[in-house]
């Protein structure tokens, strides 16, 4: 009889949560507005020319320049050597101070491509772009280019997947699963790790043991790199890059497990890095920001996490790393979510996702 009260105080107990997890994420999204702005091709990655046009990657290999007052595209000429291969093609693209930086999976010849990264002089006609970065070696894979780009001060960051191939994470002499820093001019910094305490590591290393990194962005509020990750089936998180250190795949699993089911290693054990946030089953993390506007003043500091399977904005208060609040902000209102920007001057929200280009805003 007391473990017949037992059961149903704990199937209450989880169908009042369950009915408050799915009460407090619809509020949030009846107080949201989405507007569909302009249709794409498999959009990748995007950054705000000004305050009225975006500069856009399709992974199929277009550029584009939106105007998003106009919801009008136009196409840019570009030189790249792009190989459109599994989750590879045209990657993420970033505008700093009139120059135009972009990775992608670079043809190398024979079936083989690099996350490569590459710059151009801003030209809505044509941009000549050239190498500043390639990953090696060389893989013939279609798998885990990563690959954001985040600018800090005078360096580049940028995240390199490990291309499927698991434990080259964990060789500092292949770039593959690494989070690489570079100067903007594609020079090497010499306080980079293999000059300070790391002389194993390529000079261009700044971390190690990444699986898929597909959010990379700097926080104005406390000047650090947080990026997001792909684990396996599982082990998704957000997380703080951090110099000359190792996030530990593929000796560590994140929680998650082989698509074959079986155990991959620990969530975490001294040693690695640890995340800030982890997700177990996977959410397929992708783009993240660190908001900072307007639109959403409540959110200023706060991560905001996109997915791709679940579908899902989140938002993360994370100031206090002993006490991590998550709200899912909306679920299934847009599709899988490829990358999100928010706008420099009225702080409201654009995602590219399901072959669109979104605006998010609040409902009046």
């Amino acid at each position: 009889m007391v473990e017949d009260l037992n059961f149903h105080k704990v199937k209450k107990l989880f169908f009042v949560i369950i009915f408050f997890i799915f009460f407090s994420t619809n509020l949030f999204a009846q107080n949201l507005k989405f507007k569909k702005l302009v249709a794409l091709n498999d959009p990748w990655g995007s950054s705000f020319l000004n305050n009225k046009e975006l500069i856009i990657t399709e992974k199929s290999g277009k550029i584009k320049i939106i105007d998003i007052l106009q919801k009008k595209a136009v196409e840019v000429d570009h030189n790249l050597n792009f190989l459109e291969h599994g989750q590879g093609g045209l990657l993420d693209i970033l505008y700093k101070d009139n120059f135009i930086y972009v990775s992608y999976s670079e043809n190398r010849g024979n079936g083989k491509t690099s996350t490569s990264i590459a710059k151009a002089i801003f030209d809505k006609k044509k941009l000549n772009f050239k190498n500043i970065f390639q990953a090696e070696p060389p893989i013939d894979s279609g798998y885990h280019f990563g690959s954001r780009l985040a600018i800090k001060d005078n360096h580049l960051f940028a995240s390199a997947g490990e291309r499927g191939k698991g434990m080259i994470a964990q060789d500092p002499s292949q770039h593959p699963g690494s989070i690489i820093r570079i100067k903007l001019d594609g020079s090497i910094p010499n306080d980079n790790p293999k000059f300070v305490d790391k002389p194993d590591w390529l000079p261009e290393i700044y971390q190690i043991g990444i699986r898929n990194p597909q959010g990379l962005t700097l926080s104005s509020f406390d000047g650090k790199i947080y990026m997001s990750n792909h684990g396996a089936k599982g082990g998704d998180w957000f997380g703080e890059v951090k110099k000359g250190e190792n996030y530990g795949w593929k000796i560590l699993g994140w929680g998650g497990k082989n698509y074959s089911g079986f155990p991959i290693g620990p969530k975490w054990k001294p040693g690695f890095t640890k995340a800030i946030q982890y997700w177990v089953p996977s959410i397929a993390t992708s783009a993240i920001t660190i908001y900072e506007g307007n639109e959403f003043n409540e959110w200023n500091g706060h991560a905001l996490i996109t997915s791709l399977k679940d579908q899902s904005l989140r938002k993360l208060i994370f100031n206090d790393l002993s006490n991590i609040k998550e709200d899912v902000i909306f679920k299934d209102e847009i599709g899988r979510i490829r990358d999100i920007q928010v706008h420099p001057k009225n702080g409201k929200i654009y995602f590219l996702a399901s072959d669109n280009l979104w605006l998010m805003e609040k409902a009046k």
